[in-house]
């Protein structure tokens, strides 16, 4: 199995440069190319809460499809949670994984055939607190323990936590392998590895990084973060 998987915190595709563009948010996923994508903040704040990569411009610009996750119809996330998977792979199972959260707060889990192999990918995006993070953490954990199915999991998203070692890291890190990335957050001057890439002990990480394109340095405040993977 070869993969590769890639997270970004899109912002609502709001730029450096205070500019929506979507457009430039697709332009930067083209350029990692990833098989696989967490996306954070995928959704608009008010309203119905629409897509900022709508349907139409992922069909017609982009080699990806939305996990369809039974949300608002105008949405493509839970709690701006999404996930964008190749249009030739099978989307085996999605499900919104309610957290632990004095403000909204979620992630969400699809089971995707692709390639001939199955994988689990969980994107997410934690609390601001460390506390509420720790519980976050749990749930998610507890989640992929009890799933029905096992098969090779990646779990990506922003998890807030400015720390390399404490609160939820070391949660996760019980039984996931972190990507070393690096620095993502801010964009423009990056210091802090508010988002992480984790892989379960049936994944080897060939390869990974931060991607510092000069899009990518505008598009959004977070950088995109990516990594390639193999089976043990």
């Amino acid at each position: 199995m070869r993969l590769k998987v890639a997270s970004y915190n899109i912002r609502k595709a709001i730029g450096t440069d205070r500019r929506r563009s979507p457009e430039r948010v697709l332009q930067v996923l083209r350029e990692i190319d990833a098989d696989l994508v967490a996306l954070q903040e995928a959704d608009r704040r008010f309203g119905q809460r629409a897509a900022v990569l709508t349907p139409h411009l992922l069909e017609e610009h982009s080699d990806w499809q939305a996990v369809g996750l039974g949300t608002r119809a105008a949405s493509m996330g839970w709690h701006g949670n999404a996930i964008l998977v190749r249009k030739s792979a099978r989307i085996l199972d999605c499900e919104q994984l309610h957290l632990p959260a004095l403000e909204p707060r979620g992630a969400v889990s699809a089971e995707i055939a692709l390639g001939g192999v199955s994988v689990r990918i969980v994107g997410m995006h934690l609390d601001l607190s460390g506390l509420w993070r720790r519980r976050q953490a749990a749930a998610i954990l507890s989640h992929v323990a009890s799933s029905v199915r096992s098969m090779p999991t990646v779990m990506m998203g922003d998890l807030n936590e400015w720390s390399r070692a404490a609160g939820c890291l070391r949660d996760f890190g019980s039984s996931f392998r972190f990507a070393d990335t690096g620095a993502s957050f801010h964009a423009r001057r990056p210091i802090a590895r508010l988002d992480r890439i984790m892989v379960s002990p049936e994944l080897r990480i060939d390869a990974c990084g931060v991607h510092q394109s000069p899009a990518a340095r505008i598009a959004s405040d977070h950088l995109p973060i990516w990594a390639e993977l193999t089976d043990t």
